[in-house]
Parts: structure tokens; sequence; C-alpha cells
């Protein structure tokens, strides 16, 4: 078994597509082995900016001898189909093979050198690969038929075991040679085999392996800060996008003004952070630290003192831009730029930002007022609403629209608004994702239920309902918002009917799979009609979902779809049917559990006490497998049989007072 080595080596890749990039080139090169009939034991990738490199380890030298049959026509079959298949097979028809009176053409194939089926694959895949954005370049460039690559293509080193496996891709020859580290080692560098490669890059000052370079990034970043007293904010994206700009990591700290920490914290670190790639620290009590951490791709001779104070120059002019923007949003009360939301559209058929923000302050004093939402200021509620979008006009958010919200809650609490109120403004957007922080102050969610509120049943009110993958106003994610806020602070009100209540349904589904709550359970829930509290209904679920995991509940799960096949082809069923003078024991022992069970779980279930519902429909579960056992539902006499299906109708409606549990799995 030999190893196999391929490195495509380009101008700079962006570190954004780099992850992808190892991704595709695996697939596309098991393809091509797949093709072949060859696989790899091991597939390993890498990517730094300037290559992306794959070694496959284990391979034959050859591809094993393959008989390939093609079904025929039969014997006698009419001249024109025979001609037609020896024309598709290339032979002539005394070299068929005929097995019981069908014709079969049989091809021996011999194997192939593993270095020529190689040779084939490597342009394949340079032609076929998926990059979001690519490019031409030079003379060909001109013909769309040109190479596309994510940047200009310069080199191809492709060894099998320690031999070239020639190929050419656009005029580019593969070969031994690839080049060191841009500034430590620009020459040539020769490659023996896959098994040198990653050392011998290493010694030209190039770390191939993507996750060896983060882990120096991480650390690095960690005792930067430390030797100077700080802590790094964790940052894994930062770790990523820094690995994917460098080859030779070098981690370095520098300082800026501590003048600029006047400035809110999100702000420079989102500076730090999008514009220039920078983690930010903390000092030991958990403040901002005038102090960054760069990530140079170079050992400098003055170990980096130039390095950082460029990086420290750089930050300083943008630091510099975001304190005029903070300083000039100060001077602008909220009520002011709020004024500026009327000349925002928010929808044609939706009207302005300005119509959204007067109904979200409406509808979040309503919350308030109506005590789904305790412990707020009706007020409260809807002051923090009608300031919470006036920052979509500010200066800073116009530079750094990541920061809506968190400037508004800086700029209210900076002009006197109670903190409940500059709160409300800052988290009003919260939860924006699975893992977000959840309102829980009784004034922010009353304004962050309201904003989603709105925007799910505004776009539902005129039909622009997510499709498929489609979702332009971002619904599923305004519902499950609305979803989380609910369940965790325990709202109790309609989420809505008819198409938005299907709506929350589905989103329900999703956003309870990851509490390892069923689907087929809410949907059984639903099932029954009228249930829109939210909390009422996963109250229901849960206790449900317990009681089906136990014995009795998959006993009566069993009994109850066994009911409902009879009463599903029976016809003219009467609960109430009236009993017959010799009733049997069964029919007893049923009819007496179901007096019992039936005003029970009624009660439990207004209550909301689930679990005693449950409970109460478990002492059905003996009765109904008696009565199964010792009862022939479909008698011949009439009385007896209305009877009996009564009994079923009415087990069945006692189950349906919980779930309807044919929707239940299993």
């Amino acid at each position: 078994m030999t190893d196999f080595l391929l490195e495509l080596r380009s101008e700079e890749i962006p570190a954004r597509m780099q992850d992808k990039a190892r991704d595709d080139l695996a697939r596309l090169f098991s393809a091509e082995l797949d093709k072949a009939g060859l696989k790899a034991a091991e597939i390993v990738t890498y990517a730094t900016p300037r290559r992306l490199a794959l070694i496959a380890k284990g391979l034959p030298l050859e591809t094993e001898a393959v008989s390939e049959e093609t079904k025929g026509p039969k014997v006698g079959a009419p001249p024109q189909a025979m001609e037609g298949f020896l024309r598709k097979v290339g032979l002539t028809q005394d070299q068929l093979v005929e097995r019981d009176g069908v014709y079969f053409a049989v091809v021996e194939k011999p194997g192939r050198s593993t270095s020529e089926v190689l040779a084939q694959a490597i342009p394949a895949i340079v032609r076929a690969f998926p990059w979001p954005k690519s490019q031409r370049w030079g003379a060909a460039s001109i013909s769309t038929e040109s190479l596309r690559w994510v940047r200009p293509l310069q080199g191809i080193v492709a060894l099998f075991g320690q031999d070239v496996v020639p190929c050419e891709v656009d005029g580019i020859l593969s070969g031994y040679q690839t080049l060191g580290h841009r500034f430590h080692h620009p020459g040539e560098i020769t490659i023996g085999g896959a098994d040198d490669y990653v050392d011998k890059l290493r010694a030209c000052h190039v770390i191939v392996d993507q996750e060896e370079r983060r882990a120096i990034i991480r650390a690095g970043a960690e005792k930067a800060a430390a030797d100077s007293g700080l802590v790094l904010v964790p940052d894994e994206g930062l770790v990523n996008e820094n690995s994917g700009l460098t080859e030779w990591p070098v981690p370095m700290l520098g300082r800026f003004d501590p003048a600029y920490l006047e400035v809110p914290e999100e702000v420079i670190q989102l500076t730090a952070r999008v514009n220039q790639k920078y983690f930010v620290c903390h000092d030991k009590s958990g403040k901002l630290a005038n102090a960054f951490v760069c990530t140079a791709n170079i050992v400098a001779n003055d170990g980096g003192a130039a390095i950082v104070a460029g990086n420290e120059k750089v930050l300083a002019a943008r630091l510099s831009d975001a304190k005029f923007f903070w300083e000039q949003d100060l001077k602008v009360p909220l009520d002011e730029q709020a004024k500026k939301l009327s000349q925002i559209t928010f929808h044609e058929k939706l009207g302005t930002v300005a119509d959204k923000v007067e109904r979200v302050a409406k509808l979040a004093r309503w919350l308030v007022e109506q005590g789904i939402v305790k412990g707020a200021s009706a007020d409260q509620a809807e002051r923090a609403a009608r300031l919470a979008k006036a920052d979509l006009v500010t200066g800073m958010v116009g530079e750094f629209p990541e920061l809506q919200g968190i400037m508004g809650g800086y700029y209210a609490r900076a002009q006197g608004e109670p903190d409940a109120v500059a709160d409300a403004v800052h988290d009003h957007y919260k939860p924006v994702g699975q893992g977000d922080d959840v309102p829980t102050t009784p004034v922010t969610v009353a304004v962050s239920l309201a904003d989603k509120l709105d925007t799910v049943r505004s776009f539902f009110a005129i039909d622009e309902k997510p499709t498929g993958s489609k979702d332009p106003f971002a619904l599923r994610r305004a519902a499950i918002g609305i979803i989380q806020i609910v369940t965790t602070n325990s709202l109790r009100f309609g989420i809505g009917e008819g198409a938005v209540l299907d709506f929350f349904a589905d989103r329900l589904k999703v956003q309870q799979r990851e509490a390892g709550v069923r689907h087929d359970l809410i949907d059984a829930v639903f099932a029954l009609g009228g249930e829109d509290d939210l909390v009422r209904l996963l109250a229901r679920v849960k206790a449900l979902q317990g009681f089906v995991g136990t014995d009795e509940g998959t006993n009566l799960l069993a009994g109850y779809k066994r009911a409902a096949n009879i009463l599903k082809q029976a016809e003219g069923v009467h609960p109430n049917a009236a009993a017959p003078a010799d009733l049997g024991a069964e029919e007893r022992a049923l009819l007496t559990a179901l007096d019992s069970a039936e005003p029970k779980a009624a009660a439990a279930i207004e209550a909301e006490k689930f679990e005693d519902a449950m409970a109460a429909l478990a002492s059905l579960r003996a009765p109904i497998d008696a009565f199964f056992d010792g009862v022939m539902v479909n008698d011949p006499e009439p009385a007896k049989r209305a009877f009996r299906l009564g009994l079923l109708a009415r087990f069945r409606d006692a189950v349906h007072r919980v779930a309807d549990f044919s929707r239940i799995e299993g």
C-alpha cells in the first residue's frame, strides 16, 4: 500500500472558504477513487492561505481487474435489436455469451495503475471544484472555458509514493516543488512524498495543519495577555479566522489609548474583531482593558515591535472613528432619532418602521395591562418600545449594524431613562438564536415579545409566509424566539389561530427536539384543537411523554389503537347505548373503570394536573385488556354490539381528553 500527496498552491485563499474547501477536496477525491474501484484507508486534508492539500493513505498500486456483463436481446430477437446492442458494446455477435436463451456481452477489464487513475482525477477535481467565488486570470481568461480557481493557481504537487503523478492543468505541470513561507523561505522546496510533506514545510516556516495553527494562536494569545496581567476574551471565530490568514502564526499584544474605554465595550470589541481580526482583553476585575492581541504571520527581527506599533496605529484610527460616532449620537435624544423612522419603509404593505414601533408599543402595553407579563410597568414597557428602534438611524449603528439595540440601550441610559427601559431597549432583539440569552426581566420580556409577535402576525396577515427553505423576513427565527420567551417565563396567553397556530406547532417541534421532546406527542396534543397556550400545551406533552414511556402507557396505546380500528369500521356508534340485562364481568369492569376515570381525568385536566390525568387513564389499562380478551365486540345481537361499541367510544373519548393517541407513533 502506498500514500498519495496532492497540493494545490495558489494565491491567498479567503479564510472563510478554507474549511469547506478541505471537505470538498476530500469528497471530490473520494468520488474519483470510487469510479475506479479504489478506496483509501484514510484521507487527511490541510489548508493554509496559500495551499490546499490532501494525503490519501493506503492506496493499492493498481485497481483490481473486473468483469463487466451487459444483458442483451433474446436469441431470435429482430436483427435491428441485435445490431443496436452490438454497436453499444463494441463487440461482434460471435463474441457474445448465450445463457438461458439470452445474449450477454462480457468484457474483461484489466487492472489499471493507480498512478494513471490519479493523473486523470486531478484535473477533473480542479475543474469541478465548487468555490463559492472563483476567478479567471491571465491571457486565457478571455475565454469562458478557461480554468477558474479561487485565486490564480500557481503550482501542483502530486506524488504517489516517491514518484510524480504526471498531469497538467491549464499549463501547470505537476511536480515535486512547492514554496515555503512567503518571507522566511520564499524559495522552492522539493517534497519527497506524503510522509515528509508536513515536516519539510514546517522546517520552512509553514504549518500546514490548521488545527495546529489554531492551537498555537489560542495558546499564544492567552499567554500574551497573561504576561501583561490580563485575561484574553475567548473568541473561537477569531482563532479560526487568524489561522486562515497565517502560515506561521505569532500572537502579539498591543495597547490603545485608555481614553477610548469611554466608548461602550461592544463597540471596541466589534471594531477590533471585525475590522482588524484582533482579540480583546479584560483586566483581572473583568473590565475591558486597553489592550488587544493581533496575530502576525512572521517572526520579526525586532521581536515584533514594528508590527505591534503598526497595528496600534491602525486600531487607533478605527477607535477614533467609533468615539466620534458615539459622541455625536449622544448629542441627539432618542426621541428625536425616533422621528426619522417614519422615513424608513418596514414593508410596502406594513408601512414604515415608525408604524411598526407604534404597533409594538401598544402591544407591549397590552401584554402588561392584561397581566400576561407580570411585574412590569405598562408605561415603561410602552416607553421602551417607542425607543427600541431609534438607534437604527444613529451613526454608530450605521457603521456597525450588528450593534442595533445594544447602542440604543447605552444611549437610553445616558439620557437618563430608567434602567428597566434602557435594559429593554438593549436586549429587545433577544433571543436572536438557539443558545442566546432569553430575556427574563419584565419590561424587556414585554418589548421583546411584542416585537416578535408583531413581526409574525403582521407578515401572516399580508400572506407573506415562509415557504420551503425561503424565509426572507426571518419569521421562523422570530417564532422560535417567541416560544423561548413564553416557555422560559411561563407566559399564559393564546398564541394565535389557524395558519399562525400551525406555524408555531411546526416551530415548537423543531425547538423542542433538542430538549428530547417527541414531535409526534406535540402533534397528538395539537390535534385535539383549541390548544393555543404554549405553556399548558408543553406541560401536557411532557406528562404524555412520561406516560407513554411506561408499561401502562404502552399497553394503553395498544388498546386505544385496537379500539380505534374497530370503531373506524363500525357505523352509528352511540357512546351512551343502554346496557343489556346480562352484562358480562369484563363489560361491567370496563364500565365501572370508565365511570371512575372519566371525571378524574377531566378534573385533572381542568386543574392542569396532567400527570394526574395520565394516572386516571392508566386505571383503564387492565379493564380494556380484559375486555378485549373476554368479549366479542361485534356480537350478532344488536343491543350487545351497540353497548360494547359504546364502551369503546367512551374509552376513546376519555383518552382524547388528554391527546389524540392516533398521532402517537409506536
